[in-house]
C-alpha cells in the first residue's frame, strides 16, 4: 500500500510539473510570444525579450509574423524582423545589458 501511495504522489508531482507557473506579466507575454510563433523552444527568450521591452509591440509584431502562411520558422523570422526594426536589441541581449 505505502508504495502504491509513493507512485501516486510522484505521478502527482509530474502533473504538476507540467503546469505552467507564471508570476509577472513579463513572463505571461513571453509565454504569448513563443504560443503565437509556435517556439516553446525558446520560451525563456520571449521572456527576457518581454521583460527588457514593450511587450505590446512585440506581440503585435509576432501577430503579423504568425499572420504570414509562407513562413515555416516563425521563430527565426520574428527575430530577423525585430532586428531590423530594432538593430541594437539582440546585441545588447547578448551581452547582457538588456
Amino acid at each position: 500500500m505505502r508504495k502504491s501511495l509513493v507512485q501516486g504522489y510522484l505521478a502527482q508531482l509530474r502533473e504538476r510539473k507540467k503546469e505552467s507557473r507564471v508570476y509577472t506579466a513579463y513572463q505571461a507575454a513571453g509565454l504569448a510570444l513563443a504560443e503565437i510563433l509556435e517556439d516553446e523552444k525558446h520560451k525563456s527568450l520571449y521572456m527576457k525579450l518581454a521583460k527588457n521591452y514593450n511587450s505590446t509591440e512585440l506581440i503585435t509584431l509576432a501577430k503579423n509574423v504568425a499572420s504570414r502562411k509562407s513562413i515555416k520558422n516563425k521563430g527565426a523570422y520574428f527575430m530577423k524582423v525585430l532586428n531590423k526594426t530594432y538593430p541594437n536589441i539582440l546585441k545588447k541581449i547578448k551581452n547582457g545589458k538588456a
